[in-house]
C-alpha cells in the first residue's frame, strides 16, 4: 500500500557532493518523522539524519556540518544533501517514513560510493 522510493545516489569523488531525494507514496495518512539511514558492507544501520513534520532535525555526529536534510511535507518528499563527502559515506543509504501512528515505511536503498 505503500511505496518509497529513493533517487540520487551514485559515485563520487572525496569532497564531492550529492542531492538524495525520497518520495512516499499510496496508503499513508499521515506521515510525522522522515530520515536517512545508511549501512556500509559488514556494519550495521545506522542513522545518518531526520526529519519531524514540525522540523526538528536530528543528525549523525559524523555528518553534522556536512550534510542538511528537508522535507516537504505536502509531497511526503526528503531530501539529504550531502556535502564534503569522505570514504567513509559510502554505503547503501535508505529512506525511512513513520507515521503518527508509528509505522515505518523503508525504500529500497540508493548506493552513494565515494572514490578516487
Amino acid at each position: 500500500q505503500v511505496q518509497v522510493v529513493e533517487s540520487g545516489g551514485g559515485l563520487v569523488q572525496p569532497g564531492g557532493s550529492l542531492r538524495l531525494s525520497c518520495a512516499a507514496s499510496g496508503s499513508i495518512f499521515s506521515i510525522d518523522a522522515m530520515g536517512w539511514y545508511r549501512q556500509a558492507p559488514g556494519k550495521q544501520r545506522e542513522l545518518v539524519a531526520a526529519i519531524t513534520s514540525s522540523g526538528r532535525i536530528n543528525y549523525a555526529e559524523s555528518v553534522k556540518g556536512r550534510f542538511t536534510i528537508s522535507r516537504d511535507n505536502a509531497k511526503n518528499t526528503v531530501y539529504l544533501q550531502m556535502n564534503s563527502l569522505k570514504f567513509e559515506d559510502t554505503a547503501v543509504y535508505y529512506c525511512r517514513c513513520t507515521s503518527i501512528s508509528d509505522d515505518n515505511y523503508w525504500g529500497q536503498g540508493t548506493q552513494v560510493t565515494v572514490s578516487s
